[in-house]
Formats: structure tokens, sequence, C-alpha cells
């Protein structure tokens, strides 16, 4: 099978002829069709969350991806070989992920897909999309509350615009003027353009009172901490990428965390059946071929990924 590997941490992704995996206990194997390319694809393969004496190389990039059950192993219950599924597929200690034509899943991974659209669409929804639902459960998101999301525009950020607007909250979104449109379309109430000045000041001109719930999807810890300024008296402050600092939330009497995403099947179902209901738009930025996915990764790498990128085999 081709499948987009990297042969150690840190190496160049290639496209190699790999042989094809077999589902062992509790494992499903899917003949993808097509894998969302997310910033932690590159992350892993760099070596920043894995430990190299509990890895496999050559190691498959990729953790989203949508296909059809090709077979399944011993004590599977949930699906059956023509299914088709979506999820998450990245198995560092097993060498696997998704930017291949053929992937394993531990079971718990998958659910069946959205109905309604296409497996390049549901390819783009498992980690982007648990993640910012998971973001609005623990930062208790409801009706009436004001949010504020820093970086809005990316994949995160849309999904977390529309559930928190589904929600019945307020949206405040960052974004630049050509994204205004867009992100009022997905449900913010109102667009600050982070390249107009600080905003942090353009929010509090508008909201001097603060607002519910920070959740800062780009900012490093000084940029979070600037941030932190937009948030009422005991209101909730929140960052993704490891920019909160407990003791700094707790001098500004602010309720706050580094987010830890958790992944589940019954998250992913929720998922699906909000795209099929029509509550979730996903967007996909452009589809390129498997063997282009070198390029597309150093595209992410490089911050000049616009737009959601889907692989299709």
């Amino acid at each position: 099978m081709r499948a987009v590997a990297v042969s150690a941490f840190g190496a160049e992704p290639q496209l190699q002829e790999l042989p094809q995996p077999e589902p062992g206990p509790g494992e499903v194997l899917v003949r993808l069709s097509a894998a969302g390319v997310n910033p932690i694809d590159w992350k892993i393969a760099d070596g920043m969350f894995q430990d190299p004496d509990t890895t496999s190389f050559p190691l498959v990039m990729g953790a989203d991806g949508a296909g059809e059950v090709l077979a399944v192993g011993t004590g599977v219950r949930r699906f059956t070989m023509g299914d088709a599924v979506f999820g998450t597929f990245q198995r560092p200690a097993h060498g696997g992920g998704s930017y291949a034509e053929l992937a394993l899943a531990d079971e718990q991974s998958l659910a069946h897909a959205a109905r309604s659209v296409t497996y390049a669409t549901s390819a783009a929804v498992p980690t982007p999309g648990m993640t910012a639902y998971n973001l609005v459960e623990e930062t208790r998101i409801g009706e009436g509350s004001l949010v504020l999301i820093v970086g809005a525009t990316g994949g995160v950020g849309t999904f977390l615009t529309q559930i928190a607007h589904g929600r019945g909250a307020e949206v405040i979104a960052t974004a630049r003027p050509v994204m205004a449109d867009l992100m009022l379309t997905l449900g913010a109430a109102e667009i600050v353009d982070h390249t107009a000045g600080p905003v942090a000041d353009q929010v509090l001109a508008t909201h001097p009172d603060g607002v519910d719930v920070l959740i800062d999807l780009v900012s490093d810890a000084d940029g979070f901490t600037d941030m932190m300024r937009t948030v009422r008296d005991g209101g909730t402050a929140v960052s993704t990428i490891g920019a909160a600092d407990s003791d700094v939330l707790t001098d500004h009497n602010l309720r706050g965390f580094n987010f830890v995403n958790r992944p589940s099947p019954q998250l992913l179902e929720i998922l699906a059946g909000h795209v099929d209901a029509g509550r979730l738009t996903v967007l996909v930025g452009k589809e390129v071929p498997l063997d282009e996915a070198p390029e597309a990764v150093a595209e992410q790498r490089s911050g000049r990924a616009q737009g959601k990128t889907v692989l299709v085999m």
C-alpha cells in the first residue's frame, strides 16, 4: 500500500510502499478515502510528544481519516465490513497513521461517518471537532455567555464558534477582514481584526466589563497573559497550546487551565449527528492527492497553509 511516512523523528516525509496491515483483536482495518491534515501530525513526526523507544518506524503520519471498513479483528462488535467510518488512526507504537491507503484503528477510535457528506469532509472533523466540543463543555459555555475566541478562523476555531453559538453564547471572534463575513455566517456576533491593533484593547473598548470566557488557540505565554485582561473577575481563560500559568490565573482571580483533549467514540457520533442535522458546517480549503502530502505538511509547518487541507487517496 502507499503511505506517507518518516523514517525517524524529524526526517522528511516520503511516499513509501508499505505492507498491508492486518487487524488484531479489537482493531479495524479501513480502506481510507481521505485524511485530514492537522498541525499535530508534523509535531508527532518531529518527536514532540513521543519517546523514540516506544515508536515504530517507518511512522506513517496523520491522525484523522475516513473510509470504508475492509476487515475487523476478533472482538470487534460495533463495525462490519463495508461500514463508512471516520476517526483517529495515529498509533505511534505501531507505526500507524492516516496518510495511507489502508490503516488500522482501535475500535474505540472510530464512529460511523455522517451520511450527508463526503469522506473528505468527514476526514476534516475528528481532531478539531472533538477539541472544539470538549472546549465548550469544559468551559461551561451556555446561554448568554460572552466568549472571546482568539485564533477563530482555524479548524478548531471554526467548529468552536459554531458549537458555542449553538449553545446560545455570544461569540467574539478574531479574524482578518477577508474572513469576517464567513465567521459571522458561522455564528460569530462580533469580529475583532487582530491585524488592526492589540486584541485585548479592542475587546475592552466595546466590552469594558470583560468577557465570561477566553479561549486562546494561538497566543504564547506573554500573549495569553495579556489576553487575560479581557476576562471579567471570576471568569474563565483557557489556552490550547500550554500558555496558561496557574499562578498568574489565580492572581487574576480567574478559573483557567491548559486544555488537553479527551477523544471518544461517543463524541465522534455526536459530531456526525451535528453534521447530518445541518448544525455543523465543515470547511475544507482544498483537497490534494496523497503523493502531495509532503508539500501539504511543509505548508502547515511554515504557517502558509490557508484553510483546511484534506488528502484524498
